[in-house]
C-alpha cells in the first residue's frame, strides 16, 4: 500500500492519515468502491463525534472507549512572551484502549508480574 512520500509500509511510530485507512480498506475490501468506504468511515467518524458533543460515551468492545474529560480554568503561559494568559475551562475528547488492543499491542513485551 502507498502512503505518503512513498515510504511503504507503516512501521513502528508512523501515523496513519484518514485518505491511507480509507486505501487500507479498499485493499480490504474489493468489492467495495472507494466512494462507499469514504462514507462508511466519515459516518463512523461523525457519529462518534456527535456522541461525545452531547455529553455521550462510545464503547466499542476489543476496541477501546471513547469519552469526554472536564478540564478546569486555569492560568497558562505564553511561552513567546512568559505573560500570563487566562485559559477557559472545556472538555477534551479521551480514548480508554481496551484490553483486547492493550493485548496486542504489547505482545513483544514481557511483563513482570
Amino acid at each position: 500500500m502507498p502512503t505518503r512520500g512513498g515510504r511503504g509500509d507503516f512501521k513502528r511510530g508512523d501515523a496513519m492519515i484518514r485518505s491511507e485507512l480509507v486505501m487500507k480498506l479498499c485493499s480490504d475490501f474489493p468489492d467495495l468502491t472507494q466512494r462507499e468506504i469514504e462514507s462508511v468511515v466519515a459516518a463512523l467518524f461523525d457519529s462518534i463525534t456527535d456522541q461525545l458533543a452531547t455529553g455521550g460515551r462510545v464503547e466499542l468492545r476489543g476496541f477501546g472507549a471513547f469519552s469526554t474529560r472536564d478540564r478546569d480554568a486555569r492560568v497558562g503561559r505564553n511561552p513567546r512572551t512568559g505573560a500570563s494568559v487566562d485559559v477557559s475551562a472545556k472538555r477534551v475528547p479521551y480514548f480508554k484502549p481496551g484490553k483486547e488492543m492493550r493485548e496486542r499491542l504489547n505482545l513483544g513485551e514481557v511483563t513482570a508480574e
